[in-house]
């Protein structure tokens, strides 16, 4: 029996609400996150909750989990419309147009969405089946994040990937014959053996396939992967890396691709939503076997900001539901203490955030932005004074890392290059910088927060 707890009371920051602001305290957007953990085979480099799939995909059982999950968070909406939903994994396309359709529909049946919904799904270039994509849109997909991470046939087999440049070319006519022209291409630099040269060849051959947006990261070598315990010879240095970044940087400011964020470039109206949603402290609901999701509820005036996180081992997660929820939740104190339970959330974990964490919380998402943030957006998103943040800012303004335009903050290009300096600056008395999101510090890869693609 897990025994009730009496958080510890929070940090006595300045409120907004406490210091004159204008801002009453809302509700942010609402982002629907859904895992899909199985994959074909496992990738040496990949730190995500993935698990090679040995014999049939439970793909009907998953779904009914799935939505079974989503009623029981439901009311965390609190009257909120979804504007995004993004299936990731894992590999989402292993699933059928006819399953992800049923699952979208019930979402529909839970949950008000907006007119204009950005529904993004992941696909592994070497699991599309020729027309797959027409019935996915049929079905309700209106994005696709296609995962190509090179064109250089070596580097695909060093890698690990299942598929070939020939496949992903494929995977885009077919977007193309779909009408899914808002689709976002993954590529890799920094990669065994790179050159400069052969990063650019990569872009040039995603530039060709006519792309909406394009997430460009950096390979790191993730505690964990295959990769971080028997690296692969010839990894480039951090002089060359930054000389693959700028020189591919450059190449798609010509292509009209803006940089609007630390490894995502789009074309004019095709910025990722749901990534942004993140990025801007939103909140979003996370579903599936390892999913993640922040939660905000107003009371008294003020601003009370959660994280949860579902089991990450499929077998655990389905089980978790299979009762139909009635296994309870674990609660987390602040400080990560002992839980207590919360009858029928299936295993959901939730953990409050304290108000001292809240600015590197926020500062971890919002500097990744080249536009940055409005002093009014730090408020209204964590229900802090700005003045909580200001002397920080300010002597990173001094040291080159931050830039100032009124009453708007962004990361000068130094302070890109050095995210994490930046970043250590506002963590909180006593906290290491790993743990406060899911990958903790900044990486260039998709990881400190559910899948962005």
């Amino acid at each position: 029996m897990l025994k009730q707890i009496t958080p510890p009371p929070p940090l006595a920051l300045p409120l907004a609400s406490q210091l004159g602001s204008s801002l009453a305290p809302q509700l942010p957007p609402l982002s629907l996150y859904v895992h899909f953990p199985w994959c074909v085979r496992k990738c040496p480099y990949c730190d995500f909750n993935s698990h090679a799939l040995h014999g049939a995909l439970p793909e009907g059982h998953y779904v009914d989990c799935l939505l079974r999950d989503l009623a029981l968070q439901a009311p965390t909406a609190q009257g909120r419309e979804l504007h995004s939903i993004f299936l990731g994994g894992g590999t989402p396309s292993l699933f059928s147009p006819s399953a992800l359709a049923r699952f979208l529909e019930g979402v529909r049946e839970q949950l008000e969405l907006a007119a204009d919904v950005e529904v993004t799904l992941e696909a592994n270039p070497g699991t599309i089946e020729r027309g797959r994509f027409a019935d996915y849109r049929a079905g309700g997909i209106t994005r696709v994040s296609l995962g190509a991470q090179s064109f250089d046939p070596e580097q695909l087999e060093r890698l690990g990937r299942i598929h070939t440049a020939a496949d992903t070319e494929r995977a885009v006519d077919e977007l193309h014959a779909a009408a899914l022209t808002n689709f976002n291409l993954d590529l890799m630099y920094g990669l065994p053996q790179q050159t400069v040269a052969q990063a650019l060849a990569d872009i040039e051959r995603a530039l060709a396939l006519q792309p909406a947006h394009i997430s460009h990261y950096q390979l790191t070598l993730e505690p964990g992967t295959l990769f971080a315990g028997r690296p692969p010879p010839g990894m480039p240095d951090t002089d060359r890396c930054a000389d693959m970044q700028l020189a591919c940087q450059q190449r798609l400011a010509e292509a009209q691709y803006t940089q609007y964020e630390v490894s995502a470039y789009a074309r004019a109206g095709a910025r990722c939503r749901h990534n942004l949603n993140y990025w801007r402290f939103g909140d979003y609901l996370g579903i599936g076997a390892g999913a993640h999701g922040k939660g905000t509820r107003v009371g008294h005036g003020a601003l009370a900001i959660e994280r949860s996180v579902r089991p990450r081992e499929p077998r655990r997660y389905l089980a978790s539901l299979e009762d139909g929820g009635a296994a309870g939740a674990r609660e987390l104190a602040p400080t990560g203490g002992t839980a207590c339970a919360r009858p029928g959330l299936a295993g959901l974990e939730r953990r409050a955030i304290p108000p001292a964490e809240l600015p590197f919380e926020y500062l971890l998402n919002a500097l990744r932005l080249n536009d940055g943030f409005e002093e009014k957006e730090f408020e209204g998103r964590t229900g802090l004074c700005f003045a909580v943040v200001a002397p920080a800012l300010a002597r990173a303004q001094q040291r080159g890392l931050i830039e100032r335009s009124g009453t708007r903050w962004r990361a000068s290009t130094l302070g890109f290059n050095f995210l994490n300096d930046l970043l250590a600056d506002f963590l909180p008395a006593g906290a290491s910088g790993t743990g406060v999101q899911r990958g903790g510090f900044i990486h260039s890869a998709p990881g400190s927060v559910p899948q962005i693609s």
